[in-house]
């Protein structure tokens, strides 16, 4: 009782399923849960562009502008495309579900392995990036930052297992306070730079830019598309939204790019303008200060206002993992039923969430944050590789679905597929050669490695399905009676309460007691005499094993094997009596002798193996 008392003051009273329809959410709500991973990706994009730029010269960072234009322009692509994929697919799974559906089940695979990786990859990247605007801020805090990560993540998790519901409630504030910060920082730093108390030191529009090369180009540009991840999370969860759901979904993703194109631009144009770069350190955790801190810094000095905004910022860089949670466990459980991954993933649980995808997505996460020491930097480049596959895969099921279904308005729908495929298609490639020494060659070893996870899965599944199925007709046969037997060490009224159940289904009943110790045993056959009467006469058989080995187990488990050569094909049955204590930390001063036998014997065919306990009251 203690446990489920704990349990319910952490998470909330279990929810009926009369009460699913309130879980989901209305567009004020899901904007925060579905979007804060694609608007937190606000404070670190922009950086990831200069990171690059910044290492050839300073000079270099003014291709910062056109390379953010055509991240934007990518950005506008993909979201249109999205909308008719929440149009046609409006129950949920995206890109796994639309290249499954049109391009087969191995590109459906890969699409639901990047995804997962995805998910995955946003809790940690999000966590470590929050903790860096913390120790931006905060520089003392720096050694510290691995356990911060692994507290929120903590934090997080639980909250997501208290409901969809509760927790938008709780994520939706961070998330306006983050959009209301960012907004006021473009407003005031454009005015104060229009009305020259903020001197620009570089123009927007160069006559010239200085010549770079076109690898450096593309490394910056795939690094600055870590802005589109995040963007198709409203499409894999449109079964979450409030009635009429597909509808309230595209005006939320419409909301989601409106906001983050103008805040990836803004920052850019205002960071380009001031030619804030990224410090020494970068914006990992190793002291180094954020190009948003810099420019907040700029704008407001160390004013309330810059704290407000960092704080913002920390903020939603640690909710945008939301949009993980509220997806990976949706995603899973889609896996899940179609069978390529475990069931228990697709089990509502009391809140009315999927309790099993929140928690495995939170270790995950909490493994990678403590591997790469909770570094943003060394963790982007395996970041964009899944999210610009799936991107792809979903962009070219849905040109497949347009070319096959050929529904009303099937052409424009079918060019604005194929331009989003075929710009992620190039994206992914960049991505992929731009950053495969940098970590990328781990998510393309490790992508078809869960393909073969989850035909392993499906397989097992198949097999056991196989081997279950009933045949055409069938009928219960006679059963020859079982032969059963009772290890105990002692006599005590669970050993009695074991026996008697024993006789009610037998007549031919074996107790065993291990010879581990010889006044116990001496003390066990005194007592069955003075009750039971001699051993020959009674209708229970005292059979006493030897122990050689000290070992209670292995000489039951050799007896039974005994019984069965001198019985072929009857079933044994045994019987274990074992005492419950009245709290589970006293049963730490008790040996497991049962639970071990029990574990022993599960996996051994034609043995049923029947636990009679008898509750202690103190």
């Amino acid at each position: 009782m203690a446990f489920q008392d704990l349990k319910r003051f952490i998470l909330g009273e279990a929810l009926s399923n009369s009460q699913a329809e309130h879980e989901r959410l209305p567009k004020w709500k899901a904007l925060p849960v579905f979007s804060s991973d694609a608007m937190s990706s606000v404070a670190y994009a922009t950086e990831e562009i200069l990171i690059i730029l910044a290492a050839l010269s300073a000079a270099a960072a003014v291709w910062s502008l056109p390379i953010a234009l055509t991240i934007a322009a990518l950005l506008l692509i993909v979201s249109l495309s999205y909308r008719q994929t929440i149009s046609l697919y409006p129950h949920g799974g995206g890109a796994y579900t639309v290249a499954r559906e049109n391009l087969g089940e191995t590109p459906g695979l890969l699409a639901g392995a990047a995804l997962m990786i995805d998910y995955i990859l946003t809790v940690a990247v999000s966590i470590s990036a929050g903790v860096a605007a913390i120790t931006s801020a905060l520089p003392e805090c720096a050694p510290y930052a691995v356990a911060i990560a692994l507290g929120l993540i903590l934090i997080m998790t639980l909250l997501n297992l208290r409901g969809a519901s509760e927790s938008g409630l709780i994520f939706s504030i961070p998330t306006y306070f983050f959009i209301a910060s960012i907004l006021i920082l473009l407003i005031v730093g454009f005015y104060r730079t229009w009305l020259g108390d903020l001197p620009p030191k570089a123009g927007i529009v160069h006559e010239a830019y200085p010549k770079i090369g076109l690898f450096l180009v593309l490394r910056a540009f795939a690094s600055g598309c870590a802005a589109l991840t995040g963007i198709e999370a409203i499409s894999n969860g449109v079964p979450a939204f409030r009635e009429p759901s597909a509808k309230n979904a595209k005006t939320t993703l419409m909301i989601m790019i409106a906001v983050l194109g103008t805040f990836f631009m803004g920052v850019t144009a205002l960071a380009h303008q001031h030619l804030i770069l990224p410090s020494a350190a970068g914006g990992g955790h190793g002291g180094g200060e954020t190009v948003l801190s810099q420019l907040a810094r700029t704008v407001f000095g160390d004013s309330m206002a810059y704290y407000a905004i960092q704080t913002a910022t920390a903020l939603i860089l640690v909710m945008a993992a939301n949009t993980a949670f509220a997806d990976f466990p949706r995603l899973a459980s889609i896996l899940g039923k179609d069978r390529y991954m475990p069931r228990q993933l697709s089990n509502i649980g009391d809140r009315l969430v999927f309790s099993n995808g929140i928690t495995v997505l939170g270790i995950a996460a909490a493994l990678l944050i403590y591997l790469f020491d909770a570094d943003t930097h060394a963790l982007i480049p395996l970041y964009s590789v899944g999210v610009f596959l799936s991107f792809t895969l979903s962009q070219s099921g849905m040109v497949a679905h347009h070319l096959r279904h050929r529904e009303p308005h099937w052409v424009k729908g079918l060019l604005l597929n194929l331009a989003g495929a075929i710009a992620t298609a190039l994206v992914l490639c960049v991505v992929a050669v731009t950053k495969f020494t940098e970590g990328a060659y781990i998510i393309i070893l490790v992508i078809p490695a869960m393909l073969l996870l989850f035909r392993g899965v499906k397989r097992h599944y198949e097999s056991v399905g196989r081997q279950l199925a009933l045949p055409k007709t069938w009928t219960l046969d006679h059963v020859t009676p079982s032969i059963v037997v009772v290890p105990i060490s002692g006599f005590h009224t669970g050993v009695l309460k074991a026996l008697e159940y024993a006789r009610g289904i037998s007549k031919n009943i074996h107790v065993c007691v291990v010879d581990v110790d010889e006044r116990a045993t001496a003390n066990v056959r005194q007592q069955w005499r003075q009750n039971l009467g001699e051993e020959s006469a009674s209708p229970l058989k005292l059979v006493v094993l030897d122990a050689p080995y000290r070992s209670v187990i292995d000489p039951v488990v050799d007896y039974l094997n005994e019984l069965e050569r001198g019985n072929p094909g009857q079933t044994l049955t045994v019987v274990i009596p074992e005492f419950v204590t009245k709290h589970w930390w006293h049963a730490t001063l008790h040996n497991q002798t049962a639970f071990f036998l029990k574990t022993r014997l599960r996996y051994i065919e034609r043995r049923v193996v029947v636990s009679v306990s008898y509750h202690l009251r103190e």
